[in-house]
């Protein structure tokens, strides 16, 4: 079986034509003298319809005798079907199994989490994991295109660094060449060296936490997008988070509508993700959460219960501003109106998803930031070029971070974050 290779995504312009599609068999059902083949090929999927009167009896006993993600080539006509979802189906000629899936253990039945995950390799193959990893090239792409279109330089950080950025208790050691190294919780402090050198730039990339949390909303391994912006204040970055979190999800609903409606999400919540969004002081949030009798004590940050709870009566995402600087990575710039307090925000997601992104103003003082990595007894050895930062040149300046899976998790209405990546690192899961 030779020619060019049709996509599926591509049949509605090929209708009445003949074409050759290369994919494997997601499904198989029979009527006896007819065999409906359901075939894939990662841009969509399309049924194959084989009538036993009109192919040769060895081509029909190939039809009805190939198995499940078994790799296929099928010849066919491509007809218009408005019954079918892509609108199309193909009356197939010629069927060849390039290689033969044998006992193929994801099945229609319903399996459990542990199970699926256990087969993630596989379960990438189903069309719900298909349509969130869709969605998220979707919000990548928008990610990047948001920021290259406004003025930003892509930099990105290593993934190897000396020191703690976040806090030193979720910190993955490695050895070096005989050197103590961390895997890095955020490109951060890159970030604002870049800054310096570019006035906007950002990096993309996998950051790690070696967070003891059996959460939903918590992964070992996660990818963020990481913007700074030289000679930009709180005000400044909470104005770009809005112009940035409309855009991208803007572009999913563009793009995405039939992927989202396959996994049932309601798009009109998103449609109401406008700029400006809400803007609530920590301490307006703590008085929220005492009003609606959830136990909390001031100064501390918020946990999961409490952003659940902070998002309800909000259609949109919100901020939060200006938390106590204690619970601040040390980086963060007080707030002169009142130093317990730190020019500090996270966006939180409606619907009882919470922080999906977290930002403010970094510290640009030389002697307070000294003071800063002293007060949370960092070494500060490995600051030093950190600080050269502020003794050359030194400006106000501020940026935030976006985690993509649970902002993806929040635009695909999902129940867990460890469907969002293709291969989730979770509390005691490192396989596959």
């Amino acid at each position: 079986m030779s020619g060019t290779t049709t996509r599926i995504e591509a049949l509605k312009q090929a209708i009445g034509g003949d074409v050759l599609l290369e994919g494997w068999l997601y499904n198989r059902r029979s009527s006896g003298k007819i065999e409906f083949l359901q075939v894939r090929d990662g841009s969509g999927t399309v049924q194959c319809v084989a009538v036993k009167s009109e192919l040769p009896e060895e081509t029909f006993a190939r039809c009805a005798a190939v198995t499940q993600e078994s790799a296929v080539r099928v010849h066919g006509t491509v007809r218009e079907d408005k019954r079918s979802p892509n609108g199309v189906e193909l009356t197939l000629k010629e069927l060849e199994i390039v290689s033969e899936s044998r006992d193929y253990p994801i099945t229609p039945k319903e399996h459990g989490p542990d199970f699926l995950l256990n087969h993630r390799h596989l379960w990438i193959r189903s069309p719900r994991q298909h349509a969130v990893l869709r969605i998220r090239h979707t919000l990548v792409q928008a990610c990047r295109d948001f920021l290259d279109r406004d003025g930003f330089i892509l930099a990105d950080a290593p993934i190897f660094t000396p020191a703690a950025c976040e806090g030193t208790t979720t910190l993955f050691e490695t050895d070096y060449f005989g050197e103590k190294a961390y895997l890095t919780q955020s490109g951060q402090l890159y970030n604002e060296a870049t800054a310096m050198a570019f006035g906007k730039s950002y990096c993309f990339g996998p950051t790690f936490r070696a967070e003891k949390s059996k959460t939903r909303r918590h992964l070992i391994e996660f990818w963020m997008v990481e913007p700074e912006v030289a000679y930009a204040t709180l005000d400044d970055v909470m104005l770009l988070i809005e112009r940035f979190l409309e855009y991208t999800v803007g572009r999913v609903l563009e793009a995405r509508r039939p992927e989202l409606t396959l996994l049932g999400r309601d798009v009109a919540a998103l449609e109401r993700v406008k700029a400006p969004f809400p803007r609530l002081s920590y301490d307006e949030a703590v008085m929220v959460l005492k009003q609606k009798g959830q136990p909390f004590e001031d100064g501390n940050d918020f946990g999961g219960t409490d952003e659940t709870i902070l998002t309800e009566g909000y259609d949109r995402p919100f901020f939060v501003h200006r938390f106590p600087a204690a619970v601040k990575a040390f980086y963060m710039k007080r707030d002169p109106q009142d130093e317990r307090l730190s020019l500090s925000c996270d966006l939180l997601a409606p619907e009882g998803y919470g922080e999906i992104i977290g930002g403010g103003e970094r510290e640009e003082s030389l002697e307070r930031l000294v003071a800063r990595i002293e007060e949370h007894q960092l070494p500060m050895a490995a600051f030093e070029w950190y600080l050269d930062l502020r003794r050359y040149g030194t400006v106000p300046h501020a940026g935030f971070g976006m985690g993509i899976e649970r902002t993806l998790t929040w635009i695909c209405g999902l129940e867990h974050v460890r469907e969002t990546i293709p291969f989730p690192r979770l509390l005691h899961r490192l396989h596959p």
